[in-house]
């Protein structure tokens, strides 16, 4: 059992996301009985959430301690790092302190809810510095796939803790600053306690690679082909979008944004200055109308998402668009772990259209916006800290950070879980408590545990089946109508008929079998048509379904 409150001369650290996968990021700060949390993200769903796409960490912990919580420090404006806010932020009811840009797509984003006007969400210019309770915060410009992109310094009486985010160093970024490589080398000067960082890429070698190089790429590729030509990738990647812009203008083409979210990052992106594009983007639907070889369409799906347009457009169930053979698709974006399977549907289904694909497996069409192996090196040159702790990566990840630290001579090395706290200081460096932890899901428009009921019996119901059946009686037991069967994912449509009629049989004979007293007793007879349609079924089709029985008394 984990304690209300630790002891307050510590400093403490606390993943409720973004330890043990990639997405969810979710961290908490403690220090003199405050919580300041960093980063309140979303995962996305595979094929062991049926019917869920959004996940975001269980923030039951803080939430239970909010009268504490500081307020929530955003790193940038990715939806891993700030998406789970529209979901969450009534459970903590704290302030969100961002950069402009990031302030101003959150914004954007919230429009969806009902508190949006309540959520105090305080701008702030990357030069200020922020003192929240124990707690004093300097922005660290850093290079990554979105403008204002930072590191954050928290000072503290106890020692300097660098919380990276996500980040690189790139020596063309084509939007946004560079890494500000000075102030993180006078950081190591000073001293660093602990430097919290990204390990997306730690099984990576060498280099991320520059986002001038894809530019490069996009614009001979564009140029080249013959018909349409759809890129798909991610909506926050600002940088991305200029540069298809400006492949396309060069091509002679006109360039239309295909999905709502990147609508709404062109809105925000143009407005802070970031987009400056030598033509207007045109809708899906006015490019409906420009000839094959006249049109790039930039799509939201890089990720296989179901509902997305490049998956619409597969299943050439988009309203606007519709590809044909001997047009392109450019997957610009690196396929996060888990999504494989989802992202290879539509590569297939564009395939068997006669739609060339390109990945970033033929052609450079994509750099990550995480740091390989080298520009962890380079980070851990400059920083020296006297801890490391390998975030916002999967175990495999993680691990492969941290013998990288180890080779960096970083004295501790603590590789967290999520839900694990760790005491910074106090040296040494340990974990001192296990708090509850978990994950929710965004189902319809409700959150429910991914490791609840509901999608524990979706699971089921996917692999298994379900069967039920409705029995008509009378006060003593008789039966008055045949029991009535229905079979769910378990026979196909021209065998259910038998199946269900032999079923019907041995219900009746189960039922019958009871003593007359017995069978005036409900839970009895329910408890005995479950058993019975469960072994016949397993019996018949060597499967165990999900039984319900419905009990009707006239």
């Amino acid at each position: 059992m984990t304690p209300r409150r630790h002891p307050e001369d510590a400093l403490y650290f606390l993943p409720l996301g973004g330890s043990d996968e990639i997405g969810m990021n979710l961290y908490l700060y403690g220090l003199d009985g405050k919580w300041l949390m960093v980063d309140c993200g979303i995962g996305f769903g595979d094929d062991t959430t049926p019917g869920v796409e959004i996940l975001m960490p269980d923030p039951g912990f803080v939430e239970d301690r909010r009268a504490d919580l500081l307020g929530v420090v955003l790193t940038h404006g990715h939806e891993d790092h700030l998406g789970a806010l529209q979901y969450l932020w009534p459970r903590l009811s704290c302030p969100v302190y961002a950069t402009p840009f990031t302030a101003s797509f959150l914004r954007a984003k919230l429009r969806e809810t009902d508190f949006a006007e309540r959520v105090p969400i305080i701008a702030l210019p990357p030069s200020r510095r922020l003192a929240l309770g124990p707690f004093a915060i300097e922005y660290l410009g850093v290079t990554h796939s979105i403008p204002e992109a930072n590191a954050l310094v928290l000072r503290t009486r106890l020692g300097t803790v660098v919380h990276s985010g996500d980040w690189k160093l790139d020596p063309n970024p084509v939007v946004g600053g560079l890494s500000d490589t000075d102030a993180l080398h006078s950081l190591g000067q000073e001293g660093v306690l602990a430097l919290v960082c990204d390990s997306t890429n730690a099984l990576e070698p060498g280099h991320s690679g520059s986002e001038g190089q894809v530019a490069d790429t996009l614009a001979e590729l564009i140029a080249a082909q013959p018909y349409r030509v759809a890129v798909a990738c991610f909506a926050t990647n600002v940088a991305r979008l200029h540069s298809i812009a400006h492949a396309a203008f060069a091509a002679g083409r006109h360039c239309a944004l295909v999905g709502r979210s990147l609508l709404r990052m062109q809105e925000v992106a143009t407005a802070a200055g970031y987009l400056d594009v030598p033509a207007p983007f045109l809708s899906d639907g006015e490019s409906a109308n420009l000839p094959r070889d006249k049109v790039v369409l930039i799509c939201t799906g890089s990720q296989g998402e179901p509902r997305s347009a490049l998956s619409r457009i597969a299943g050439d169930s988009h309203p606007n668009i519709a590809l044909e053979a001997g047009d392109t698709v450019i997957f610009s974006a690196r396929e996060i772990p888990g999504n494989e399977k989802a992202i290879a549907r539509v590569e297939n289904a564009l395939v068997r259209q006669g739609v060339r694909v390109i990945t970033p497996l033929e052609e450079p069409v994509h750099v990550s916006g995480h740091p390989a192996r080298d520009e962890l090196v380079q980070m851990y040159q400059w920083l020296r800290p006297q801890i490391a702790i390998p975030v916002h990566g999967d175990p495999r990840r993680q691990r492969a950070h941290a013998r990288l630290a180890q080779t960096c001579q970083v004295p501790q090395v603590i590789v967290p879980q999520d839900g694990e706290m760790i005491r910074l200081t106090p040296a040494p460096a340990e974990v001192v408590a296990r708090v509850p932890s978990g994950q929710l899901a965004l189902d319809g428009s409700r959150l429910i545990a991914v490791d609840g009921v509901a999608l524990q019996g979706r699971r089921k119901l996917i692999y298994n089946g379900a069967a039920v059946v409705t029995l008509v009686l009378d006060d003593d037991g008789g039966l008055l109508a045949e029991p009535r069967v229905a079979l769910m994912g378990l026979e196909d449509e021209d065998d259910i008929e038998a199946t269900a009629a032999d079923l019907t049989d041995q219900l009746r004979e189960a039922i019958e079998s009871l003593p007359r007293r017995r069978r005036r007793d409900d839970a009895v007879v329910r408890e005995t048509a479950r058993i019975a349609l469960r072994r016949a079924v397993r019996d018949w089709l060597g499967k165990r379904p999900i039984t319900e029985v419905h009990l009707v008394r006239v």
